[in-house]
């Protein structure tokens, strides 16, 4: 059967699901659940459906392992809020809307010994550029801090590798300030090339000096953007129209976006080597830092111009200053530096030649409003347990895939889950295989957010770390677990994203020997229908069970009145069955029967099923 279409899985009747939250748990004596007057709120509105962007809960479905609660950190009795410290000042806007969710406190410039003492109290913390959030941070906060907001683009006063490790979400806001930044990076572009700024100082000093100031026309000029992101590619569209020739450099940038813009990617000795104006909007990483120095500027085009609205880490600040000493550089236009605010007698700030701003790129009042807002319900959605699309030590998954694969991901983790019970004996779990059939071009399909909820689903029920979209990769590698992917195309509706998950155990024994493939593997598929997941595949036999409550497999020879004996035991102990489905080789041979279940069956009833004669094996899951 086809999977349902994707406008299905917001349907009433999958609004019973439980949720569950893809953040991390806490110790109960400090954790309030939230009840069902939240289900009824505007809040749980919103986290079913965020008006932002339409992205629907992708929380995981639980049976009675592992079922969790919707749980917010609370260090006092039931019915507290989460507590939210912004360390730098923020919008007000912004924080309005943290306080009508959430226990606010504004501490400003905390020293890194203050903030390390306050972070253990906190669920979230929201910084701008200014605050580092390094690995000590993460450890004070033992366990409590859900998620960290930056207020802006830039993430590099975060260690995202200790972020990480400890399960630690973090978010930016990178489009509130992304025509702010590029206004301003046009704004330097244009006063450096007439020499706005020394002109004013000039005529503000009483001289009048029109020889001086000559400036350079911008009409045909070529402009050079490295990094060719949201400030980039705004950049780049306002200087096509100021008639400039843009090329730009970024290796992950698409080539059809560049194109609809007119612009022609290059590479960077290209770029460097032939523009007349280099603007810059790469982000600061290990691989960027000081990546325009000597020898870099020795490539350039002598006499060109450099705009830095960035990251002032990018650029080595000595190296620039012996450019524009020997006129390498004619002109530089600087918002950012390597130390903010730089020294009073720094001779980048001082030169003649260079124009400075003390990092004014997204200072203005809409921008700052946005950023506040964006960053709020950014982090107030991940402490609902939203994944959010601003997530930059997560899947980088787009809110419109998000919204599109939020079934599936319930499907995912419910493989795994149900995959790993089926393993018996105690050799661990080294290879893991998903395979994805579906209609799609393997471009048009981002399984990235499908296999780190498959690692949740495997490695949680198994151990005591508790795995969540930010971390499932990490501590996958960590545990030596290798997971592949594989892609089959059918014949189907493009419209549809996935046919069906294949999840894969190599060479392992099963607990239900049933449920081992031909190669000798545990082998599971399911499918999402009309917005609910069900398992449609156990090893080489095909089943059709909602994968709701707990799950009960049974092997047995196919002949009239099983059912209805594994039924009358069930009901007998008053055991409600929500779904059952039947797959056999062939009529009075083998068979596995499927049945959802509702409630745990206790020990003797279980025992009760395994001694009917016809039953050669079976298991029960909980999912």
């Amino acid at each position: 059967m086809a999977s349902a279409p994707t406008n299905a899985i917001l349907r009433p009747s999958a609004a019973k699901a439980k949720l569950a939250p893809l953040l991390p748990p806490r110790d109960a004596a400090s954790s309030v659940s939230l009840n069902a007057s939240w289900s009824r709120s505007p809040l749980c509105s919103r986290f079913l459906g965020s008006r932002l962007a339409g992205v629907p809960n992708i929380a995981a479905l639980h049976g009675r392992r592992g079922r969790r609660d919707l749980r917010i950190k609370a260090s006092t009795a039931e019915g507290a809020r989460p507590t939210v410290l912004v360390a730098e000042k923020l919008g007000e806007a912004g924080l309005e809307l943290l306080r009508g969710f959430a226990n606010v406190d504004c501490s400003y410039k905390l020293s890194p010994e203050e903030l390390c003492a306050k972070i253990s109290l906190c669920d979230a913390l929201i910084v701008r550029s200014g605050t580092k959030v390094t690995r000590e941070v993460f450890e004070a906060a033992k366990g409590r801090l859900k998620v960290v907001g930056r207020a802006g683009v830039g993430i590099d006063n975060v260690d995202l590798q200790a972020a990480t490790e400890h399960g630690c979400l973090v978010v930016n806001a990178p489009t509130a300030n992304t025509v702010a930044a590029a206004e301003h990076g046009i704004a330097l572009l244009a006063s450096m090339a007439r020499k706005v700024a020394q002109a004013d100082a000039s005529m503000k000093a009483g001289k009048w000096q029109r020889n001086k100031y000559v400036g350079v026309s911008l009409v045909g000029k070529t402009l050079a953007v490295m990094g060719f992101g949201k400030v980039g590619s705004e950049v780049a569209r306002r200087a096509k129209g100021l008639g400039m020739h843009v090329i730009a450099h970024d290796p992950y940038a698409p080539a059809d976006r560049a194109r609809a813009i007119g612009v022609e990617l290059v590479s960077t000795d290209e770029a460097i080597s032939t523009a007349d104006f280099i603007s810059l909007h790469m982000p600061l990483t290990p691989a960027t830092s000081k990546l325009f120095n000597d020898k870099t500027f020795a490539k350039m085009k002598k006499g060109v111009r450099i705009i830095n609205v960035a990251r002032g880490g990018v650029i080595d600040e000595d190296a620039l200053v012996r450019a524009l000493d020997n006129g390498m550089v004619a002109q530089a236009a600087l918002d950012v530096f390597t130390e903010e605010p730089p020294p009073k007698d720094s001779k980048l700030v001082q030169h003649e030649n260079v124009t400075v701003t003390p990092h004014l790129g997204a200072s203005t009042v809409e921008a700052q409003e946005g950023v506040a807002i964006e960053i709020a319900e950014a982090v107030m959605g991940a402490l609902k347990g939203e994944l959010a699309a601003t997530a930059v030590n997560a899947p980088m998954v787009p809110a419109e895939v998000l919204s599109e694969l939020a079934p599936y991901v319930i499907l995912a983790e419910k493989l795994g889950r149900l995959a790993v019970q089926l393993v018996a004996g105690g050799s661990g779990i080294k290879g893991v295989k998903v395979v994805y059939t579906s209609a799609r071009d393997p471009d048009d399909l981002d399984t990235r957010i499908l296999r780190a909820m498959i690692t949740k689903g495997i490695i949680e029920p198994i151990s005591s770390v508790f795995i969540n979209i930010v971390n499932a990769d990490y501590t996958a590698r960590q545990r030596g677990l290798r997971i592949s992917e594989e892609r089959i195309s059918h014949d189907g509706s493009p419209e549809i994203p996935l046919d069906s998950i294949q999840v894969h155990l190599a060479h392992l024994e099963s607990k239900f020997a049933s449920a081992l493939s031909d190669a000798g593997d545990i082998k599971v598929e399911g499918r999402v229908k009309d917005g609910i997941p069900h398992l449609t595949l156990v090893g080489s036999f095909s089943v059709d069970v909602g994968l709701e409550g707990n799950l009960i497999l049974c092997r047995q020879v196919d002949q009239p009145g099983i059912i209805g004996w594994v039924g009358r035991i069930l009901a007998e102990d008053n055991v409600n069955i929500n779904f059952m489905s039947v797959g056999r080789t062939a009529p009075g041979k083998q068979a596995i029967m499927a049945i959802g279940v509702d409630e745990e069956p206790n020990k003797e009833v279980l025992k009760k099923i395994g001694e009917i004669p016809a039953i050669e094996e079976f298991v029960f899951l909980e999912l």
